[in-house]
């Protein structure tokens, strides 16, 4: 909540740890949040009028989501309307294997074998009916291929060869009209070879005869290479119309296949290995199955053996901690009340990791009456002192580093607020706990003692928090005894409160 009229609100707790808790620890190195071994952690949240809010650890910015994962290992709020923690039946199996020692972790192992056993079978058992659903069509697929037997780069090979032959089919009529001009009596060449023979027998009359008959020659050498070069070409690029017909037909079936397949041509090959796997897969799909099946069934029965022993442990602790609440009920004035731990079994389909067993702590809290959830039955009152009945059976297991009880004497006093107190002290021995108490028993029996009060300053009302000194407590619960008027009866009767405790 943002008082009226501010901005936002902060608020900052700092925990310190000889050794941070290893679900604390894990959560933020998964989160990666540094915290160095020994340095206290320091959450901050900061919250804004308009409803918007920050979180930090050791001023690293994190996601509430982080704060909620935490908070479990971190602080337990235990009060009249407590809807969590304890009175949650979720927590209830953890709390009682932890109360047990049970190994849930190699049950936890043996369900995580026995679910990746099944998940193989079910993936293989689907993966053989849908290549039996179309084993006739991958036969037919697979010969086809098989027939038209692709090879790797082949297309671009073909590709090469029709690119030519059609070059050449082009040309065909150019070449042609070309060589012509080189053949028979009237051709070119014959006419130059003509005129150079006519030239050579006058050529010696005249120099510049001479001269002509040389040019006239040279003509007729490069004529004659030209001539050469045009028939090597024609033979080059000569072709075969029935070859250039095979090639265009294979290109034509291998690219049809491929898109037939969805592939490319150079793909062709690896699928007809992909087709011969499948129908291997087909045929030798019942051995593996059942070698699957046998694995399966000894991952589950190895899970079952694990965890009706759990079980068996969940019931024996179930009993010894059904005693040892027991014990704290009639101190607390609720010797009427009886408490039992259920353990019930789960249908198959409800097994997990956490075994085959359902746990929930259950309350008579009267003669005949039948036993219900901790949560349904239990008045305010009875509720806080049947929790704190638990966490006393159960303190030697831990917990949360910090508990904290809200006013869970409210309605009694006497002898069965001292007995509040004097548990509460016991608990205090395994952590830190924080009681929000109005009665002098309880006060009396804590090592530190705060005083909160409320003021008013106009239209703004602060809260204070004041830790007392050894006088100071002494009034303190000589005012809770007596009230406004401390008297030096009450101020005894507190000196007494203080050194019994």
């Amino acid at each position: 909540m943002v008082r009226a009229g501010a901005d936002q609100a902060s608020v900052t707790a700092t925990f310190e740890f000889d050794r941070l808790p290893e679900p604390i620890r894990a959560a933020l190195h998964e989160a990666e949040v540094d915290v160095e071994p020994g340095e206290p952690l320091l959450i901050k949240r900061r919250l804004r009028a308009d409803g918007g809010s920050r979180a930090f650890i050791n001023d690293q910015p994190v996601g509430v989501a982080l704060l909620r994962e935490i908070s479990r290992n971190l602080v337990e709020l235990h009060g009249q309307h407590d809807d969590r923690g304890l009175v949650n039946a979720r927590g209830h199996r953890a709390l009682l294997d932890r109360y047990a020692h049970a190994d849930v972790g190699e049950v936890a192992t043996a369900w995580t074998r026995w679910a990746r056993a099944e998940e193989e079978l079910a993936t293989a058992r689907a993966a053989v009916e849908a290549a039996r659903a179309d084993e006739e069509l991958l036969t037919a697929h697979l010969a086809e291929l098989t027939a038209l037997a692709p090879v790797i780069g082949e297309e671009e090979d073909l590709a090469e060869q029709r690119a030519a032959m059609q070059k050449g089919e082009r040309l065909s009529g150019d070449l042609s009209a070309l060589q012509s001009l080189w053949e028979g009596s009237d051709s070119a060449l014959a006419i130059l070879r003509s005129a150079a023979r006519r030239l050579d027998r006058i050529a010696g009359e005249h120099p510049l005869l001479g001269e002509a008959l040389a040019s006239l020659d040279r003509a007729v050498i490069e004529a004659g290479e030209a001539e050469d070069r045009i028939g090597a070409a024609i033979d080059a690029l000569a072709h075969d119309p029935l070859a250039l017909d095979r090639i265009e037909t294979r290109l034509f079936d291998l690219r049809a296949a491929a898109r037939k397949h969805g592939c490319t041509v150079d793909e062709l090959p690896v699928k007809i290995i992909h087709m011969r796997e499948a129908l291997d897969a087909i045929e030798n799909g019942e051995g593996r199955i059942a070698a699957l099946e046998r694995a399966a069934q000894e991952a589950g029965l190895d899970y079952r053996a694990k965890a009706e022993s759990l079980s068996v442990e969940r019931a024996e602790a179930a009993g010894r901690l059904d005693a040892a609440v027991a014990q704290e009920l009639a101190p607390l004035k609720l010797d009427a009340a009886r408490f039992r731990t259920a353990v019930v079994r789960l249908p198959e389909d409800r097994w997990g990791p956490g075994g085959v067993d359902a746990v929930e702590f259950l309350i008579a809290t009267n003669p005949g009456s039948p036993f219900a959830p901790l949560g349904k039955i239990a008045s305010g009152g009875e509720l806080s002192r049947f929790i704190l009945a638990l966490k006393v059976a159960l303190a030697e297991e831990g917990g949360a580093a910090t508990v904290i009880f809200d006013e869970i004497d409210r309605g009694v006093g006497g002898a069965v607020a001292s007995a509040i107190g004097e548990r509460l002290a016991r608990l205090a021995h395994g952590g830190q706990l924080l009681a929000v108490t109005h009665s002098p028993q309880v006060a009396a029996r804590g090592n530190t003692h705060f005083l909160i009060a409320k003021s008013s300053e106009g239209i703004v009302t602060r809260t204070s928090v004041t830790l007392l000194d050894p006088a100071g407590r002494q009034e303190e619960i000589a005012r809770m005894l007596s009230g406004a008027e401390i008297t030096p009866e009450a101020r005894a009767q507190a000196d007494r409160l203080l050194e019994q405790a």
